[in-house]
């Protein structure tokens, strides 16, 4: 597991760069290691969704929801995600997907 904690630091370091693709390829690799690895799936959601690849930040904000259902924080950045997606691409659906996230947040935190 040290390697991909290892693998996830050189990650973030690439993106704090703006290697945005080279961070990916890394994220990726670690989610061939470890597939649950909550953490690289949020990652590859926000740096998808820089790049316009919003089907892809979306598939990887769902898995870390599904990962850890009980997590707020998860659903609350997947209506980000999905609220971004409809910034990008103007497609209706993503409104109401944006809300059902968030009150789904919102439920855990109560």
């Amino acid at each position: 597991m040290s390697n991909v904690v290892a693998m996830y630091a050189e990650a973030e370091k690439l993106k704090d760069s703006g290697k945005t693709e080279e961070a990916i390829a890394v994220l990726n690799q670690i989610l061939e290691i470890d597939p649950k690895n909550v953490l690289s799936h949020m990652t590859l959601g926000r740096l998808y969704t820089l790049s316009g690849q919003h089907e892809l930040a979306i598939k990887h904000g769902v898995v870390a929801c599904e990962l850890e259902p009980t997590d707020a924080f998860n659903f609350s950045a997947l209506s980000i995600t999905y609220q971004r997606a409809y910034a990008g691409t103007g497609e209706r659906k993503y409104i109401q997907l944006a809300e059902d996230a968030m009150a789904h947040s919102r439920t855990l935190n109560q």
